[in-house]
Parts: structure tokens; C-alpha cells; sequence
């Protein structure tokens, strides 16, 4: 059988499709290609110790990686996630030792805090700090790189000078204060699933929700593939920039108050190369970096992906350094292939307005 010039775009088309198609589940490819990898290369992967420890690894990362993706749909980036963990550790850490001593204003008293007093407060210092990248983005027009840099340092210091470099260690809390339960936030199981995951369920499907079934989720997205656009259609570009970052933030101080809880300490490094994590589970689950596109879903299976990547790389024996290079080169890849979708998405619609022309 010959194949006629008129039949050759749509063979071509269909070639295309299939390939964009590929590039769109590029995600669940790379999840079955790491996990068929390291089930073969990674002594004891497969056992049932290890997928404990890895899920919750994958849920502190995914944590992060959700608000990065609402902060990346916008255009922007939030490279200050990583110090946020530490600052609101630091933070539990001292309600819990210390409570907050009202000496500071001439009242010698010191108030003391109940576990959800704690990670209420706690939570309110993210976003908090997720307010502060917002104001300097939308009110002063910081770019969201310099912006969240300058906290980035800022948080990390913070932390550091809380308690001059040093731990907070044995926050197990005070039964007088009702602050015992603290430790429960990491460890604690309910039907056998520890609380971390039913947590990271209901904050990823929130997220979910909000992002697909919103005003507030079509306006993020709005924001990020057109931003004056968006504007001239009414919507508060500026009060969608302030949620993202804070939402970001306020995720940044669950993963502080979860790693604290499972330590039973407060150190002020915590979360330091976080953001990069971070940011390589959204990309790698579709969201686009140059903003507009991207799906919870997408960052979820990213983030198992980056969580099975980096605890496959630590039982084969790979050195933390040659880690930080490959996690690196991940994040490249993964902009490398996006890219490419888009301009395949580009040439398809040309091909298509021009077979209807």
C-alpha cells in the first residue's frame, strides 16, 4: 500500500500526539522506571521497614512540594521553604521549653502553651514568613527569587540565633501544660497509618480541590499563564500572590513541627537543601516553570519519585555529595522535557489551525 502526501500530516500528527502523550506521563514513567531500578540494585527496597520510612520521607517532601506548586502555577519560586522548616521547629521547640516570658514587657509572668496552642502558633509563623515573601513581591516588586533569598537567610538566622546554634532537645512536653502530646505529631498511628500521612492526605486533597473546583484555583492559574491578562479581567492578582506564598509557608511549618515531633528536638539547619526537593517533585509532576500549568497529582507522584530516587541512592551506598548532583541534574532534566512539551504542544496546534484553514 503507498501512503499519500495527504495522508503524511496526520500519520505525522498521530506520531506527535503519541509522543506528546509520552512527555505528558513522563512522571509515572520515571516512578516505575525508579522503583523497578532500585528493586533490582537496592538490597532489602522492597521490604516492608523501608517503604515505612520512605512514605514518610516522601510526605515531608510532598508537604513542601504542594505549596511550591501553587507558588510555581503563579510564576513565581519560594527558595525560602528549607529555612521556614527550620525557623518553625526552633519555634515548637521553645514554646515547649520555654513558653514566651512576658519579662521582655515588664510583666513577670511567662505564658505557657498546650500542644495545639503549639502548632497552632507555630503554623501562624510560616505563614507568617509566607506573608513577608508576599508583601515584598506584590508591594515593593522584589523579584520572588531575590525575595524569598533574602528570607531564606533571614529565617535560617533567626533559627540559629534562638538559640545560639544549639539543639532544643527531649520536647516531650509537660503533662502541667498539656504539651505531652507533642511527639504524637511524627509518631503517632491512627488504624495504623501514621498521622503524617492522614495529614498529608487532607492538606493534598485541599489542595486538590482547591486548584480544580475554586474561583481562587482558576485565578491561580490565570495569574500564571497571563498576569496582565488576569488583571484586566477583575481578578486581585495581588491577594492570589499573598495566599500562595502564605499557603507555601504555612506547609513549610508542618514539615518543621513533624520533623521536630519525630526527633524530639528542635536543631536550626533543619530543612537546609529542602526547597530543591521541593522544587524538583513539582517540576517533575508537570507544573511548569515558567508558570500556568500544573496538577497536585502530578506533584504528588513527583515527590515519591524524588523520595524513592534519594532513600534507592542511600541503600546502594551512593555518597551524599554525588546525591546532590544527580538530584540536580534531575531538576535540569525534568525543565529540559517540559520544555519540550510545550513547543510540541505549539507545533500541534499550528499543524491543527492550519489543516482547518
Amino acid at each position: 500500500m503507498t501512503t499519500t502526501i495527504a495522508d503524511r500530516p496526520a500519520a505525522v500528527g498521530g506520531d506527535q500526539s503519541l509522543l506528546l502523550l509520552l512527555l505528558k506521563l513522563r512522571t509515572f514513567i520515571a516512578l516505575i522506571a525508579v522503583f523497578v531500578f532500585f528493586s533490582i540494585a537496592a538490597p532489602n527496597f522492597l521490604s516492608a521497614e523501608n517503604f515505612v520510612i520512605m512514605s514518610k520521607h516522601v510526605a515531608l517532601n510532598a508537604f513542601l512540594a504542594i505549596g511550591m506548586t501553587f507558588v510555581i502555577i503563579t510564576g513565581g519560586i519560594d527558595l525560602s521553604v528549607g529555612s521556614i522548616v527550620g525557623l518553625c521547629g526552633m519555634v515548637a521547640g521553645w514554646l515547649i521549653l520555654y513558653g514566651i516570658d512576658l519579662n521582655l514587657i515588664g510583666v513577670p509572668y511567662t505564658i505557657y502553651f498546650n500542644t495545639v496552642e503549639i502548632v497552632a502558633l507555630t503554623l501562624l509563623v510560616g505563614i507568617a514568613v509566607g506573608a513577608v515573601n508576599g508583601v515584598l513581591i506584590t508591594r515593593l516588586s522584589v523579584a520572588p527569587f531575590i525575595a524569598t533569598l533574602g528570607t531564606l537567610y533571614v529565617a535560617r538566622g533567626l533559627a540559629l540565633l534562638s538559640s545560639d546554634g544549639a539543639t532544643f532537645p527531649n520536647l516531650v512536653g509537660s503533662e502541667e501544660f498539656g504539651s505531652t502530646g507533642f511527639a504524637a505529631l511524627g509518631a503517632g498511628t491512627f488504624l495504623g497509618i501514621p498521622f503524617m500521612i492522614w495529614t498529608l492526605i487532607a492538606v493534598s486533597g485541599g489542595a486538590a480541590y482547591l486548584a480544580a473546583r475554586t474561583p481562587l484555583g482558576r485565578h491561580i492559574y490565570a495569574v500564571g499563564g497571563n498576569e496582565r491578562g488576569a488583571a484586566l479581567s477583575g481578578v486581585k492578582v495581588d491577594r492570589v500572590k499573598m495566599f500562595v506564598y502564605m499557603f507555601s509557608g504555612c506547609c513549610a511549618a508542618i514539615v518543621g513541627l513533624i520533623i521536630s515531633s519525630q526527633l524530639v528536638a528542635s536543631h536550626p539547619a533543619t530543612g537546609e537543601t529542602f526547597e530543591l526537593n521541593a522544587i524538583a517533585a513539582a517540576v517533575l509532576g508537570g507544573t511548569s516553570m515558567s508558570g500556568g500549568r500544573g496538577r497536585i497529582l502530578g506533584t504528588i507522584v513527583g515527590a515519591f519519585v524524588i523520595g524513592i530516587l534519594s532513600d534507592g541512592l542511600v541503600m546502594m551506598g551512593v555518597s551524599a555529595f554525588w546525591q546532590t548532583v544527580i538530584k540536580g541534574l534531575v531538576i535540569i532534566a525534568a525543565v529540559v522535557v517540559d520544555q519540550a512539551q510545550q513547543r510540541l504542544q505549539a507545533r500541534i496546534a499550528l499543524q491543527q489551525q492550519a489543516a482547518l484553514a
